[in-house]
């Protein structure tokens, strides 16, 4: 249960009619009850009779009974501001009186707890945001009484002035107690008690951002002519802080399924890109793993179609369809609109690809994953031998080829040896003489003839075939948005490019290089797309805990990628906003013993009331997954079923994990002989550097699984751990 929910992230319930008699109501104004965003998936994890309890506290504001809960004042509070509310006989509800007879349900907790919260907590307006922050005034005294002060040559924030932090939103009676610090784990223990955002912002300075850096995060949200007293008009200023429900029948909806509503808010960093007015072109979004870029999208997404006549369209598509009908849940939960969802069109980008090929009228079938295997298979043992530097007889092997036709070949277009030949292979690890490369020009063509004789094409060669449809029809979009475009082949960002016409918000595009699981590698500008002065770093985690973070970013062994623009992109300054278990490595004897304790812990998950869809399982191979769902369902545990429409935990693949979060997320089967996958890595011998860059992938992969957690990472291997697990054994 959290302690440590933030009323600017508010979703206010307001009552259809005028509420709360006596003095609370006057004349016919309406009163409200705010509900803190944090308190969401707080609400989630509560024992149902408490939720029940819950639920009737609200009904009474809405119902004239608001004497009956007993609104109190607390004595020895440090926030005159703070009351509380009886829930049942164990549980109290925290308010914070906003004024204007508006009120903020903050938190329900155990009896103690709930007084113990209350008269420790302040809230005050920030004076450079404007925005409503709590602060834990009784930790922030402790902590001034018993931390030792760092001598003047260790302080972490000595080189930051008063003017400074007062200019980038501290309060300025917290500069003293900053200036006492001198580690990052006595900053580290300040989370909770200092403001949220200021904490944020002491985060950035520790982890090496100047001072002019972390000021840019946060500039587009300085307002002028603050009221530090006005706590409701603080609470309103960031309006996408704030749901106003129109009645009971919505906000059951909404406390049905909170951990869904929790994930549709923006931080107000994530809001200034989403709804900045105009980009005068293509908008390039880049960020890494729970810095909120897909609900940046979807609220991009919104945010244009509104100001759409019906009719007119907003493409929203990724790479996947898993993840298109991810986005597409999510949307359905943000635009409440019928007329709004319907400018909005969310595809996948090969589904999209196919069916502008089909309604051409052209005979569309797909070569399936088996079949190309066999015809690269076909392609490599007919194909190319040569002597290699070392004077050694060289073949290529079929997975050398499919990669270098879809790498090389498709993304540059080209259709003659004269033009492969000359071609760039960047990314493709050792260069391939000209003797070399007629070799695998010749296997290739072949290749490529025996699909046509099949009458099959690909996804990318479709991409491409949907792009030359594409310019020469009119635009069928006015606005393309795009998530996880780090995947995504230059065949399809041809598409994109010919779906919409190029002008002012004409493309707005999130990417992360660090979450790039296959072998695209792009240059926006070589495609036409230009983001340069358009481009937004997102560097705060709101998703993951500081804990599960540290141990993803390990993952990555610190290597470097370059983004779609062309420029290195760096983890500098990307860090979490919460704290909270360590995640949790078991090893086991036997793959059977693995799988208990899997059923084990997931089964405790859920009773302890974490909603089964809130629950994931990865897993680095469709075999192991396809074991783990049978073993679960017989354990009649629920497992969400797509196909059939059925809700429950989800169990999927690493690579289908892409784009989705859970509460609580388990990893599997992280054994040396499963990840890396054998079938994934470019022999060391036959290409050195391109085993470097497979190797590479398959820890982006895992870093992309174990940051699909939010509050709770259990992993599990069974025999000899993988050796791309950092942790120590």
């Amino acid at each position: 249960m959290t302690n440590t929910a933030i009323p600017d992230r508010l979703m206010a319930v307001q009552a259809v009619r005028p509420v709360l008699s006596g003095a609370v109501t006057t004349g016919d104004r309406m009163a409200e009850l705010a509900i803190g965003r944090e308190f969401l998936p707080a609400y989630a994890k509560l024992q149902r009779r408490v939720q029940r309890a819950v639920d009737a506290a609200i009904s009474k504001f809405a119902e004239h009974t608001h004497a009956g809960l007993h609104l109190e004042k607390l004595t020895g509070a440090r926030d005159p501001n703070i009351r509380t509310i009886r829930i049942d006989q164990f549980y109290r509800g925290i308010v914070l009186s906003l004024g204007q007879q508006k009120y903020a349900l903050l938190d329900v907790l155990p009896h103690d707890d709930a007084i113990a919260f209350a008269v420790s907590r302040r809230f005050t307006v920030n004076h450079a945001l404007g925005v409503l922050e709590m602060r834990d005034q009784a930790g922030i005294e402790e902590f001034a009484r018993t931390e030792p002060s760092a001598s003047p040559s260790d302080r972490l924030f000595d080189h930051v002035s008063t003017a400074e932090f007062v200019r980038l939103g501290v309060d300025e009676d917290l500069i003293p107690l900053l200036r006492i610090i001198g580690t990052d784990q006595q900053l580290d223990s300040l989370d909770g008690r200092l403001p949220e955002m200021q904490l944020d912002v002491l985060r950035g300075l520790a982890s090496g951002l100047p001072v002019q850096e972390v000021w840019a995060e946060i500039a587009d949200r300085v307002v002028s002519g603050v009221d530090t007293e006005d706590l409701l008009t603080a609470a309103r200023r960031t309006p996408e802080r704030i749901a106003f429900v129109s009645g009971p029948v919505e906000l059951a909806a909404i406390l049905a399924h909170p951990f869904d509503v929790w994930r549709t808010f923006l931080h107000p960093t994530q809001r200034d890109v989403a709804y900045r007015e105009t980009y005068s072109g293509p908008a390039l979004v880049t960020g890494s793993a729970g810095t909120g870029k897909t609900v940046t999208g979807l609220h991009r997404a919104v945010f244009l179609a509104k100001r759409l006549p019906d009719g007119e369209k907003v493409l929203l598509t990724t790479f996947t369809r898993a993840l298109a009908d991810s986005l597409a849940r999510q949307l359905h939960r943000l635009a409440t609109e019928p007329a709004v969802r319907a400018r909005i069109h969310v595809i996948s980008v090969d589904k999209l690809a196919y069916e502008i090929v089909a309604r051409g009228g052209k005979k569309v079938a797909v070569a399936e994953s088996e079949v190309l295997d066999r015809l690269w298979e076909a392609a490599a043992k007919a194909g190319p031998t040569y002597l290699n530097r070392a004077g050694q007889v060289t073949t290529v092997s079929s997975a050398f080829l499919r990669r270098e036709w879809e790498q090389v070949v498709l993304a540059q277009q080209l259709t003659s040896l004269e033009a492969y030949r000359d071609a760039p292979r960047k990314g493709r690890g050792e260069g391939l003489r000209a003797a070399q490369r007629e070799q695998v020009w010749a296997a290739i063509s072949a290749a490529e003839r025996e699909l046509t004789k099949r009458r099959l094409r690909t996804h990318t060669q479709l991409a491409d075939d949907a792009a030359t449809i594409a310019r020469h029809s009119p635009a069928p979009y006015r606005h393309v948005i795009v998530d996880e475009g780090q995947d995504l082949h230059p065949a399809q960002w041809r598409l994109l490019r010919a779906l919409v016409a190029p002008g002012p918000n004409d493309m707005f595009l999130l990417a992360d290089p660090y979450q790039r699981i296959y072998d695209n590698h792009v240059s926006l500008t070589q495609l036409g797309i230009q983001v340069r002065g358009r481009t937004r770093r997102l560097t705060v985690n709101y998703r993951t805990t500081h804990e599960i973070l540290d141990l993803s970013v390990k993952v990555l062994n610190g290597d470097a990628a370059i983004g779609l623009d062309d420029q290195g992109d760096t983890l500098r300054g990307y860090r979490s906003i919460t704290r909270g278990g360590v995640p949790e490595l078991v090893a086991q004897n036997s793959r059977d013993a693995e799988h208990e304790a899997l059923i084990e812990r997931v089964g405790t998950w859920l009773e302890q009331g974490v909603e089964p869809h809130a629950v994931g399982v990865a897993a680095r191979t469709g075999q192991l997954v396809h074991t783990l769902t049978r073993i679960l369902t017989e354990a009649h545990i629920p497992v969400a079923d797509d196909k059939r429409g059925t809700d429950g935990v989800r169990v999927a693949t690493m690579h289908r994990m892409k784009g989705l979060e859970f509460q609580c997320l388990a990893v599997v089967g992280l054994d040396a002989g499963v990840l890396p996958a054998p079938h994934a890595l470019t022999s060391a011998a036959e290409d050195p550097h391109a085993h470097r860059q497979d190797l590479q992938r398959e820890r982006c992969l895992l870093f992309v699984a174990l940051t699909r957690a939010r509050d709770v990472l259990y992993l599990s291997h069974s025999g000899t751990p993988s050796p791309l697990l950092p942790v120590r054994r």
